[in-house]
């Protein structure tokens, strides 16, 4: 079990500045996240290559590096982190939890952030509320952050936009891990969203040949 960890203690990660954390991340999503070959995206559309997110945020250490990166970009204002399932899960779990623990170093009241977690169903639950939004119902008007793991056309996070609004909340931004730059940037440009990704996937397919020498 050991080997599939990084040799770098819990306490380590706490404390490292977050601009220190990318390097680690990075090595994650390159350790078995990233592959290419010939795959097909759940867009529709064919790829040389494929990210699968969640080998990185459902990782125990990448969980906390993902939720320090990601805190470090969220407004101020924000009083919550939002995404469709099942991509999102894990992102804003981490998000809301570090959340908690502030800056990584210190668990005082005053030093503490609260975000609440809410996850957006693809189809409304078939029974019960029937509601699309799972997590504490907020106050109209609410500011949410919008997280993605990997986005390719943006339409995935687009529909989570489009859930909170409809449940009355506000969206002031949308986060994610890599941007595939096929076509999301535009779309939430459109859309007068900011946007902004940890990685581009040519800083992915960069640091793979690095440590992928032909």
């Amino acid at each position: 079990m050991d080997k599939l960890l990084m040799n770098l203690p819990a306490a380590t990660l706490l404390n490292l500045d977050t601009a220190a954390l990318r390097s680690p991340l990075l090595d994650l999503f390159c350790q078995d996240a990233y592959q290419e070959g010939d795959f097909v995206l759940t867009s529709g559309q064919p790829s040389t290559y494929y990210i699968n997110g969640k080998l990185v945020t459902l990782h125990p250490q990448g969980a906390l590096l993902v939720g320090r990166l990601l805190l470090d970009l969220i407004p101020p204002e924000t009083v919550a982190v939002a995404g469709l399932t099942l991509g999102a899960d894990p992102l804003v779990t981490a998000v809301s939890l570090v959340g908690m623990y502030s800056d990584g170093k210190r668990t005082t009241p005053e030093a503490q952030r609260a975000l609440f977690p809410l996850i957006i169903r693809k189809e409304a639950k078939g029974h019960g509320t029937r509601a699309y939004i799972e997590g504490l119902t907020l106050p109209p008007g609410s500011p949410v952050t919008v997280l993605e793991d990997v986005v390719t056309t943006g339409q995935s996070a687009l529909k989570a936009v489009d859930r909170l609004r409809d449940a009355g909340y506000t969206v002031n931004q949308i986060l994610a891990l890599v941007d595939r730059q096929q076509g999301g940037t535009e779309l939430y440009q459109r859309h007068n969203l900011p946007f902004q990704a940890l990685f581009t996937i040519q800083d992915i397919q960069a640091h793979w040949a690095i440590l992928n020498p032909a």
